[in-house]
């Protein structure tokens, strides 16, 4: 019969934040480590605005220069989503509602898919990537979505 023991340790809480900068509410902390991150990432808000993009995001997502989407509607900041059929059709605003980031916003649950991104190269290969986005909750309610890319 296997023997297991159990120890108890004291709880280790942080001290509350009471700062009131960009990071100190959910989506401003998050907006900090996006814009830092190695990884490929994008966080909106509930306005689908977006609010931080890594720089391998916006590479892999043909997006230039973060700094060049923060600030405006992620649909409408220069990212090109096409469908899988041969002739590379652009998404309608009924199929971009389904794309995890904004599944995950509207439905409050993660969301996970494959997107085809439009190449920014006139005649470079298009991009596959898949998507995992969250939900990221304010108060209670859901104030944005963070997603992650990879390349498949």
């Amino acid at each position: 019969m296997a023997h297991v023991e159990l120890s108890l340790s004291e709880v280790f809480a942080p001290e509350a934040r009471s700062s009131t900068g960009r990071g100190s509410d959910s989506l401003g902390r998050w907006a900090e480590t996006v814009s830092e991150a190695d990884e490929p990432c994008l966080l909106i808000d509930a306005g689908t605005r977006v609010v931080a993009v890594s720089a391998s995001g916006c590479e892999l997502l043909c997006l230039g220069a973060p700094e060049d989407v923060v600030g405006f509607p992620l649909l409408d900041g220069g990212l090109r989503l096409l469908d899988f059929t041969a002739n590379r059709g652009e998404l309608t605003e009924q199929e971009t509602d389904k794309i995890p980031p904004l599944l995950a916003l509207h439905s409050g649950r993660l969301a996970r898919g494959l997107l085809r991104v439009e190449a920014a190269a006139k005649g470079a290969p298009d991009a596959t990537v898949d998507a995992i986005s969250t939900p990221v909750l304010a108060d209670g309610s859901v104030a944005g979505s963070l997603t992650f890319f990879s390349e498949v």
